[in-house]
């Protein structure tokens, strides 16, 4: 069978001009990035918002193993299954982060014939959105150290700096640093230290706002540093703020792309779903709501937290009102939380997905608390047997649902045609209503605590003393309505990673808040999770380069 790489190259991809056409994108409003790649004017996007909205479904997963599970790949198939049934359907996905890509995976534009194309630009540079982020970013780290050099008119507590530099690569030697050194004429030396891009409020931004003056202004309540009182410093106190905006204006615009069966997929921010909210762009999936009936959207990691974070951070940021939820599962990841491993996985093992499948239980039964309708996507390997299968089908209907099997790796939206009678059936008999986990007024802790005793299943929560005081004075500032994004593991529903399958009654340690006063949330920082990731022992990047067409192999 052909690969991920072979499937991808083979693929005609239609001129950017006809998708925007299927997508009801006058040409006038398209900025092309090539033929097949292009932004969208954003005076087109404000007049798309305003239009009625169609029904948005998330596709969300399991907690991630080894094994894999296709969340992006049946995000897609399901896109291109809901167009083949005769609904106008739209994708909005996230766009890969160089971390990942060079790190642990590969490339993450979905896979086999459900994917989002060109790939390696999706994959790599794309249209410079992540480069923008970064130098926003870090202009905003020099203007600060800059104005502490030019005499600290605002009085700054250099012990007290908060803003970090950026970086869009896995780098753990960046995690910790010290600057300015080598004399006067390079600044005061003091601490310092790089978040990845991706992590960083600069991101979360730019994915929450909905035009440019909300960016702006949004990026002008970043808070940078303490005074020596103990006040704010923000990065409109150093006037940053516009330039910032200025760097920022045209990645806002979203991208649009195509699936390798044309279905218009608009790829837009990237935020992390363990170390930030884990959504693409409110600006891609509104545009995308105005012009179709039904859009497909994903959440990061597993259910826990990119799912949880789209529908408390994202959700309750942009007035969307999701329709379903799509938990994707496979009967090998299963296997793998069930206690078996990967070099395991072959063998036919009923009672390891029966151990396993508590995992998935917990996910489909946390959506249901949000007020959705949950359907399970059972993403099909060659290896599954009959009995396996059966198994999760008959722990889903337990649960007064069902697991659809999907073979769009192999199929194209063909193999998730099921899937999608599932959800439209769902999207038609709704009766509940979509709600956050929590109210705004509830206290900061309180909320942190909601999250992990509802969704982790915690029997408790320890926050570090300085981490309460910082909470404390959050509230004081006036961010107790704010929610909370928990940055933690995304192998366990514990911050333990070594926790599979589906642990209760441990203790969720939060050893540091920080405020991204900007984004409008708190970022609880919990067990050993680093915004700063490292590179594996033998990172994806070892395996990537060019061919002697020039071509680059290894990334997928």
């Amino acid at each position: 069978m052909a690969t991920d790489l072979e499937i991808a190259r083979a693929a005609t991809l239609r001129p950017i001009s006809d998708i925007a056409a299927r997508a009801g994108i006058p040409e006038s409003a398209l900025l092309p990035y090539g033929k097949t790649k292009a932004k969208i004017d954003l005076g087109f996007v404000a007049e798309a918002m305003a239009r009625p909205s169609g029904q948005l479904v998330l596709v969300t997963g399991i907690n991630p193993t080894p094994a894999g599970e296709g969340k992006t790949t049946t995000t897609v198939g399901l896109g291109d299954a809901l167009n083949q049934i005769g609904v106008k359907a739209m994708v909005a996905l996230r766009e890969p982060s160089l971390g990942p890509c060079f790190g642990v995976k590969g490339g993450a534009a979905g896979g086999g014939y459900a994917q989002v194309g060109p790939m390696e630009d999706i994959n790599l540079h794309f249209t410079g959105d992540f480069h923008a982020i970064t130098s926003a970013n870090n202009l905003l780290a020099a203007m600060l150290d800059n104005h502490i050099y030019w005499g600290n008119e605002l009085g700054i507590d250099a012990r007290r700096i908060s803003w970090r530099r950026a970086l869009d690569m896995n780098d753990r030697a960046l995690r910790s640093i010290v600057g300015s050194l080598g004399g006067v004429a390079n600044g005061f030396p003091r601490e310092d230290g790089f978040d990845i891009t991706v992590a960083s409020e600069v991101m979360a931004i730019f994915c929450l706002a909905d035009g440019l003056a909300d960016l702006q202004s949004r990026l002008g309540r970043i808070i940078v540093a303490q005074t020596r009182d103990g006040g704010p410093v923000t990065a409109r106190d150093l006037k940053a703020d516009g330039a910032m905006a200025a760097l920022l204006r045209d990645a806002l615009a979203p991208n649009l792309v195509q699936t390798l069966e044309g279905t218009p997929a608009f790829v837009h921010g990237g935020p992390f779903a363990n170390i930030a909210h884990g959504c693409n762009s409110v600006i891609a999936t509104r545009l995308a709501l105005g012009l179709s009936d039904v859009v497909v959207t994903e959440a990061g990691f597993g259910a826990d937290l990119g799912a949880e974070k789209f529908l408390d951070i994202k959700c309750r940021a942009a007035g969307l009102e999701p329709g379903a939820a799509v938990v994707v599962a496979t009967v090998r990841a299963l296997k793998m939380h069930g206690g078996v491993a990967k070099s395991a996985l072959g063998a036919e093992d009923v009672a390891a997905v029966k151990r396993g499948v508590v995992n998935l239980a917990r996910h489909v039964e946390n959506m249901g608390k949000f007020g959705l309708p949950v359907i399970v996507g059972l993403n099909r390997f060659t290896g599954d047997t009959p009995a396996e299968i059966a198994t999760v089908e008959e722990a889903m209907a337990a649960l007064g649902t069902e697991a659809i099997l999907c073979t769009h790796w192999a199929d194209g939206g063909a193999g998730a045609v099921d899937l999608a009678r599932a959800v439209m059936a769902r999207l038609e008999a709704r009766s509940a209503r979509f709600a956050p986990l929590y109210p705004s007024a509830t206290p900061l802790a309180g909320k942190i605590a909601t999250i992990a005793r509802e969704i982790y299943r915690a029997g408790d929560v320890a926050i570090a003393p300085a981490a309460q005081q910082k909470l404390a004075r959050f509230e004081q500032m006036g961010f107790a309505d704010v929610p909370v994004c928990i940055a933690k593991t995304q192998y366990s529903f514990a911050a333990d990673p070594t926790l599979l399958g589906a642990p209760s009654g441990h203790t969720l340690p939060v050893r540091d808040v920080r405020l991204a006063a900007g984004a409008g949330f708190v970022v609880a920082i919990c067990g050993d999770v680093m915004t700063m990731p490292g590179l594996p022992r033998r990172p994806a990047a070892e395996s990537i380069g060019l061919n002697a067409a020039g071509q680059i192999e290894g990334l997928f």
